[in-house]
């Protein structure tokens, strides 16, 4: 039976394998670390890789079976996978010419990172928000850093995004990919891609799988915004955390919203740092971030937020420990789908299942 029986399904069809290509992801970083712009130079990487190290080789206590290891030659090889050079929350309210100023040596530093052959895999800026009243601003940095990279560097290193934030408004979202086409005609770059954030109960209505195609394929992420979010729906302070259920609701609708549509989707941050250098302390907030850490694993969030130095730890090894636990069994469950027969211990595995184990093994040959 061909499809000429079932009178316009190969139209429908078609138009389903281009809303859910159900592509396998590129390898996605575990973390995005935001560093604001007035702070950020050519040494942040390594400034950062060295905090971290000192931290891990004087405070990180036996883990599970060689996690210990895998995340001190992470630190000294990879301490950050995406890097986020920030003009927003983190960066604040500024003068323009101040701010120019900051996109001018961000471009500059990133520039030298290149050259040097340690500028991360992934890499961009988040620019002002359009519900600021204010998308001029954005526009402008936005442009001068893209100028600045382009100067100093000679070309865009690969790996570039931008971070649009606070996108209460579905339009602002055309209107910012109608910014990247323009840019791209006046700098003779190639297609920019962005990632919105969603930090607001009103983003939550207009989500769906047809973004993902739209304004020309340039949407690549969702990153979620634990603390807007959760003042926005009237949380009180205390109760700002990203394991909090309201958080988890507006998880699993981007879940929902982009599920096979190749848009990569990342949790929020942890607003804290050790309380002093001290072994307890470092421990209550490396405790603290994997639990986080932990709790968006589990819901299926494999990327997210880190804002100091000290959350490279807890993150790397919480990864690392979550991946491992696990890795053998997956691979022999997989084994014994492809060999037809038992995994053993009663486990009786669907297609789906398969598939998902698969696809988790691919997801931590990644990130080990």
């Amino acid at each position: 039976m061909n499809d000429e029986t079932v009178p316009g399904f190969a139209e429908v069809h078609a138009a389903q394998q281009a809303r859910y290509p159900m592509t396998e992801p590129d390898r996605q970083p575990v973390h995005t670390v935001y560093v604001p712009a007035d702070r950020f130079s050519a040494s942040t990487v390594a400034e950062w890789g060295g905090q971290a190290s000192s931290l891990a080789k004087a405070h990180l206590e036996a883990f599970a079976p060689g996690v210990h290891e895998r995340v001190l030659a992470k630190l000294a090889r990879e301490p950050i996978e995406d890097l986020r050079i920030d003009f927003e929350d983190g960066y604040g309210v500024r003068p323009y010419e101040e701010e120019d100023g900051h996109a001018g040596r961000a471009a500059r530093a990133v520039a030298d990172l290149h050259a040097a052959g340690t500028l991360p895999r992934r890499w961009g800026l988040r620019v002002k928000s359009f519900a600021d009243g204010d998308p001029g601003r954005s526009v402008r940095t936005l442009g001068a850093f893209l100028t600045g990279v382009l100067d100093h560097a000679g070309e865009l290193p690969a790996g570039f995004t931008v971070t649009f934030p606070k996108v209460l408004m579905e339009e602002y979202l055309g209107m910012f990919a109608g910014v990247l086409e323009r840019l791209e005609a006046r700098l003779g770059l190639p297609r920019l891609r962005f990632e919105m954030q969603v930090e607001a109960p009103q983003t939550l209505h207009f989500l769906r799988a047809e973004l993902a195609g739209a304004f020309g394929g340039r949407l690549s992420a969702a990153h979620f915004g634990v603390f807007d979010y959760t003042a926005a729906i009237g949380l009180p302070p205390h109760e700002q955390r990203l394991d909090h259920p309201a958080c988890d609701h507006a998880r699993h609708v981007m879940q929902t919203a982009f599920a096979g549509t190749g848009v990569e989707l990342s949790d929020g941050s942890l607003a804290a740092a050790p309380a002093s250098d001290r072994a307890e302390d470092v421990h209550a907030l490396w405790g603290r971030h994997a639990r986080l850490v932990g709790h968006s694993l589990a819901h299926g969030f494999y990327q997210g937020w880190d804002m100091h130095p000290a959350h490279l730890v807890s993150r790397f090894a919480t990864v690392h420990a979550f991946h491992l636990a696990r890795y053998d069994s997956y691979r022999e469950r997989v084994r014994a789908w492809e060999e037809r027969r038992a995994a053993g211990e009663g486990v009786m595995d669907e297609p789906a299942t398969i598939r998902t184990l698969a696809a988790a093994l691919r997801r931590a040959d990644a990130a080990l």
